[in-house]
């Protein structure tokens, strides 16, 4: 709907408007941020042990780095290829998790699949917060201070989980003596938007800040849960919205332009996420079948890699509209195969029976 009322389109929406919405998008992917670093759950991390947690990093890492290598190596522009591979970590739970639903899966893949897919979104973040914090710094204009350069990541990132981690003790302190919902409520959205507007001011990371803020919280405060659900029911419009504005914005004549470089990104994350996985497998010693197939069900990719695009418009503005165009258009492949691929994988490792 936002492509087809955007300022390319139908122009129900002018372009002027569309860039007038940018906080709508900051927002969203505050709150984004903000429900996936609840998945760092001391509890539930020691339940499900260290291997989940190995193998999510391991195939985002693998991941970023094939479609890094493979850019830079043909010749594009290496601050584009680190911001536009920076988001090759991203997977989308919600499709691979309606596949294990609806063909109710079991077995070793469908065990370790789930928390690998709760995990990979949150090691997403931390590997778009050190590229992109190393993107700005190549694309620096003027006089290149050497000092500048290595320190600002430094600060981008290490001063986001800092900041977070003092405002998750902060909110944890606060719920604890706020116990009506609306009071509640009221606080998470306020620490959140404080969060990602402190954070724009002081040259943080806003995404990385947001994680370790609710990472904190979620750790820190028994009523946790309770404020979680709260937010959930809140911010299903905003990210409406989010998605509507970022169809808008979608400039779809450059469609046809991304040519190899949609090609070499859409390709080659797979390639990086069944690789990683695999490494990630072998290093944690899970089963062979889980070796074998997990990664061909970590494919889909969605809403967390269209946010992480508008941040990178404005890291690499001269490249923003072909990253937006190669994520969309990559997305709407990967929602389309991804699922399939998460039937047939699940299917060989044996976990669906046959109806």
């Amino acid at each position: 709907m936002g492509i087809i009322i955007g300022p390319y389109v139908l122009k129900l929406i002018p372009a002027g408007v569309v860039e007038e919405f940018g906080l709508i998008s900051e927002m969203a992917l505050g709150f984004i941020a903000f429900s996936i670093g609840a998945e760092f759950k001391m509890t539930y991390l020691k339940k499900v042990g260290k291997a989940p947690v190995i193998i999510a990093f391991m195939e985002a890492m693998v991941a970023v780095a094939a479609v890094d290598i493979v850019l830079i190596a043909t010749g594009n522009d290496p601050a584009f290829s680190l911001c536009l591979g920076a988001i090759a970590a991203a997977t989308a739970p919600a499709a691979t998790l309606m596949v294990v639903k609806q063909y109710k899966a079991k077995g070793p893949v469908t065990q370790t699949l789930l928390p690998v897919v709760a995990i990979d979104d949150a090691a997403a973040l931390i590997s778009f917060g050190v590229s992109v914090a190393v993107a700005k710094a190549i694309s620096s204009k003027g006089d290149v201070n050497l000092i500048a350069t290595l320190l600002d990541p430094v600060w981008e990132i290490g001063g986001a989980f800092v900041f977070g981690t003092i405002l998750g003790l902060l909110l944890a302190l606060l719920v604890k003596y706020y116990h009506s919902r609306g009071n509640r409520l009221s606080a998470a959205i306020g620490f959140v938007f404080a969060c990602v507007g402190i954070c724009d001011m002081a040259g943080f990371s806003s995404l990385l800040a947001c994680m370790m803020m609710s990472a904190v919280f979620v750790n820190m405060s028994n009523e946790s849960d309770r404020v979680f659900e709260l937010v959930d029911r809140m911010t299903p419009p905003l990210f409406m919205l989010f998605f509507l504005v970022s169809g808008a914005d979608l400039n779809i004549a450059i469609i046809p332009t991304v040519g190899i470089v949609g090609i070499i990104y859409v390709v080659f994350r797979v390639i990086g996420k069944v690789l990683g996985s695999t490494i990630g497998c072998k290093i944690s010693h899970a089963e062979p079948v889980v070796q074998k197939w997990l990664g061909f069900t970590l494919i889909p990719q969605a809403g967390v890699a269209i946010g992480l695009s508008s941040i990178a418009m404005q890291v690499v503005p001269e490249h923003g509209a072909a990253i937006r165009a190669i994520i969309l258009c990559g997305t709407v492949i990967y929602e389309l195969v991804g699922p399939i691929m998460t039937k047939m994988a699940l299917t060989k490792a044996g976990e669906i029976q046959k109806a």
